[in-house]
């Protein structure tokens, strides 16, 4: 086992030789990681043979560790050093927890009936699911509950377009700007194009465009995505305004010469029908937060170009009638549907999908609504929460221990107990062991003037801890185990000097793995 997996192993069962198995998918559902995820596909297979395998509890140890991380060295390495997007996930959790449960006391709004088979759905029924751009996931409430995307396909459709064709010839056919008017107005802008792609009229001519099911399932990393035949009829059956739509934009000549306008209104209605759930929702929201890369697949689904158009006309056109209220108090992009369902990115960081029928005047879920503008009151995640004013956020990107000052306490109080569980933990988490106190004493010098050996052997050496530092009296830590007669430490320390002085990179040479390996059996 490398340094590096057994630094890990050792961090995860902190310090103990095995730990029963569920306390490993414990601590990596604790990152947010599930094992769901298609990433972790080898090492859960590991997991479930030796469960399989084994007559009473299944304990890990290095052996079935080292079977277990294969091809996941790197990811779960990043993941339990706490370098993902969210660092402390737990945290950042029990926040969103609490804003659902506040969100779920909001009443009022009522359940859409332009659509008889919409009007059908329990209006008590919110789910959330967030998944960021790492793939770390959460969902809460009715998150495995299919529903429709509705208006939510719109961004997804345009997106798909601006892919496959390049969003030049895209806005051949559909324009840019807000409408101003309702989502479903028979209305065109001054070129005789739909005004954008998120109302009915742009939706329907995008729809004459694309190909969509296997680009909604890669978006989604192959989880969840339906389609609900009772609501496609019913909506087919309804939607007299949008055929006068189409029958307009067919006066205007607004679809391609070879499209066929009601194939066009056909596919529409298919689109507005196709079902996820808030799980698979919140995976196709993070690959637009990712740039169009899925987060737990590492697939490139959609263009760089396509993911900046969409999120862009999300922001400004995504909410109905209270886009620019949406903009201007919650600042991300974000789409809506008549199904409850709110689409919501935070570039660069996470997507969202809230769902719960009830709905305002405006056609927008009430809860999600409030859910939103929660989140952005809590952590700075609006568009402009750089700006000094709203430094008083909180910003979950940001670890908790960034404070130098407590991070020299806790390294050298660490070093001075023996707490070779905590020093392993500070090294995989990325931790300088080479910071100074104001004597500017490492915790090497102060290791060594405690005499354990082992501190050195796990803790210093296998990270390559400069062992020439001196504090202001122009003492190295070698010296100060001289000067407490700790022999052992001395001898360690010595031959380490040796290996560090002919090594001028952090590689290890096959020579100086030797070594360190015999420095080992000497404790």
């Amino acid at each position: 086992m490398s340094g590096m997996e057994d630094l890990l192993f050792y961090t995860i069962t902190e310090g103990k030789d095995m730990i029963p198995l569920s306390q490993f998918t414990a601590a990596l559902r604790k990152t947010g990681l599930l094992t769901s995820d298609p990433r972790l596909r080898d090492c859960v297979y590991q997991m479930r043979q030796s469960s399989s395998d084994s007559v009473g509890p299944v304990m890990m140890d290095k052996k079935l560790f080292r079977r277990c991380m294969g091809n996941n060295i790197m990811l779960l390495t990043k993941a339990f050093k706490k370098k993902f997007i969210i660092p402390d996930f737990q945290e950042f959790v029990q926040q969103i927890n609490k804003m659902y449960d506040d969100a779920q006391q909001q009443e009022g709004g009522q359940v859409a009936d332009c659509i008889p088979q919409l009007a059908k759905l329990n209006p008590d029924l919110w789910g959330v699911s967030l998944c960021t751009i790492d793939g770390q996931r959460h969902s809460v409430g009715d998150s495995k509950t299919p529903f429709c995307l509705q208006s939510c396909v719109k961004p997804l459709g345009y997106a798909i377009a601006v892919h496959d064709l390049g969003g030049e010839q895209v806005h051949q056919f559909v324009g840019k700007e807000p409408s101003g008017f309702k989502f479903n107005t028979l209305s065109l802008n001054e070129e005789d194009k739909p005004h954008n792609p998120m109302v009915n009229a742009g939706a329907i001519v995008i729809s004459s465009l694309i190909k969509v099911m296997e680009f909604l399932k890669s978006m989604t990393g192959a989880e969840y995505v339906g389609f609900n035949n009772a609501i496609f009829q019913s909506k087919k059956e309804t939607s007299d305004r949008n055929y006068a739509i189409g029958y307009y934009l067919k006066e205007k000549r607004c679809f391609p010469g070879n499209a066929d306008m009601i194939a066009a209104l056909d596919f529409y209605f298919q689109l507005c029908s196709i079902e996820i759930t808030c799980e698979s929702g919140s995976v196709m929201a993070a690959t637009l937060a990712n740039g169009g890369i899925c987060p737990i697949t590492g697939e490139r689904v959609l263009s760089a170009e396509a993911v900046r158009n969409t999120l862009s006309l999300m922001h400004s056109c995504g909410m109905y009638d209270f886009s620019g209220q949406f903009a201007f108090h919650v600042g991300l992009p974000a789409k809506s549907g008549i199904s409850g369902a709110v689409l919501l990115v935070v570039p660069n960081v996470m997507g969202i999908m809230c769902w719960s029928p009830s709905l305002d005047r405006l056609g927008n879920s009430v809860r999600s609504i409030h859910f939103c503008q929660e989140l952005v009151s809590h952590f700075n995640f609006h568009n402009y929460d750089n700006l000094r004013h709203f430094t008083k956020k909180h910003d979950p990107r940001r670890k908790s221990d960034d404070d130098p000052n407590k991070s020299v306490v806790t390294l050298m109080f660490a070093a001075y107990t023996g707490d070779l569980t905590s020093l392993r933990r500070f090294a995989l988490s990325a931790v300088n062991m080479e910071q100074t106190d104001y004597d500017s004493r490492t915790a090497l010098h102060i290791a060594a003037a405690e005499g354990d050996a082992s501190l050195f052997v796990h803790s210093f050496l296998n990270n390559l801890v400069n062992p020439f530092l001196k504090d202001r009296w122009g003492n190295a830590a070698v010296d100060d185990a001289m000067q407490f007669g700790h022999n052992v430490i001395v001898s360690i320390l010595q031959e380490y000097q040796r290996i560090y002085s002919d090594s001028n990179s952090t590689c290890e040479t096959e020579e100086q793995k030797s070594t360190l390996d015999t420095l080992k059996s000497v404790v």
